[in-house]
């Protein structure tokens, strides 16, 4: 079967057509709130003709942290794939992921649909950073209980208030400088964000694999989110990028919920 899945982010939206853990096709949109369900319909129903395999979605799995596009995509699918089985992931949505925080509806969807991905692809402990808006990790225990996590700045609005704030300073390209030891303004903008970055990911990872109290080599370290490319590389906590993993999250929702 193959499913339509969309991650609805603060920024953007990732769209995928995924089927049996494979991501056939993917597409990265702005989610604007302006954006009303006509304008979705014509987005979306242009990627899916673009698509070679767009005529066979079969189904519907969508996550959002943004309640006023999740709105729209509503009315959207409603009228324009309403006689497919669709998924939307809130409460009430069987995931199979126990939530171990003081308040489970807090938890962002897109955060307990990673915890399942990678509690089912990695089948272990695991902490899952993933760099959007903000960057967050989410701990996976050893059970496969989501026990918690972390929220940081994102790399591109960090970099934005620098722009903003900084009397001298502009937002740059998001590159690895030559050196951490910059010689202009862009590099050492540069040097601060990749390398900064990716010294905060080792940190917070390191902290979390000794907070699970498991031995550091049962713990899978994944990235993902679009951001991650920037710094990946620069890391030594990683064990594995999986750029899909919420789609691939979504689809095992889906099997859960299949109507």
């Amino acid at each position: 079967m193959t499913l339509l899945c969309a991650d609805i982010g603060n920024s953007h939206t990732v769209i995928g057509l995924v089927e049996d853990g494979v991501v056939l096709d993917h597409w990265r949109v702005a989610s604007d709130e302006r954006r009303t369900a006509d304008e979705w319909a014509v987005l979306v129903g242009g990627l899916l003709r673009e698509s070679t395999v767009g005529d066979r979605v079969a189904g519907v799995a969508v996550c959002a942290t943004v309640p006023a596009v999740l709105h729209e995509w509503r009315d959207m699918l409603a009228r324009q794939h309403g006689d497919v089985p669709r998924v939307i992931v809130e409460p009430g949505v069987r995931t199979g992921v126990p939530v171990l925080m003081d308040n489970p509806r807090e938890v962002g969807a897109d955060r307990v649909v990673n915890a399942l991905a990678a509690a089912t692809l990695y089948d272990g402990p695991a902490v899952v950073v993933d760099f959007g808006t903000a960057t967050t990790f989410d701990v996976v225990s050893p059970r496969g209980e989501y026990v918690g996590g972390a929220i940081a700045p994102g790399i591109d609005i960090s970099l934005e208030a620098l722009g903003r704030r900084g009397a001298q300073l502009r937002k740059v390209e998001l590159l690895r400088p030559r050196s951490v030891i910059a010689k202009n303004t862009v590099e050492a903008l540069q040097s601060g964000m990749v390398f900064g970055f990716a010294s905060m990911v080792d940190g917070i990872a390191a902290r979390m694999i000794a907070a699970l109290g498991v031995p550091p080599a049962d713990v899978h370290v994944v990235a993902t989110g679009g951001l991650a490319p920037v710094v990946v590389d620069e890391c030594v906590a990683f064990t594995d990028h999986q750029p899909w993993l919420t789609l691939l999250g979504l689809e095992l929702v889906f099997e859960r919920n299949r109507p």
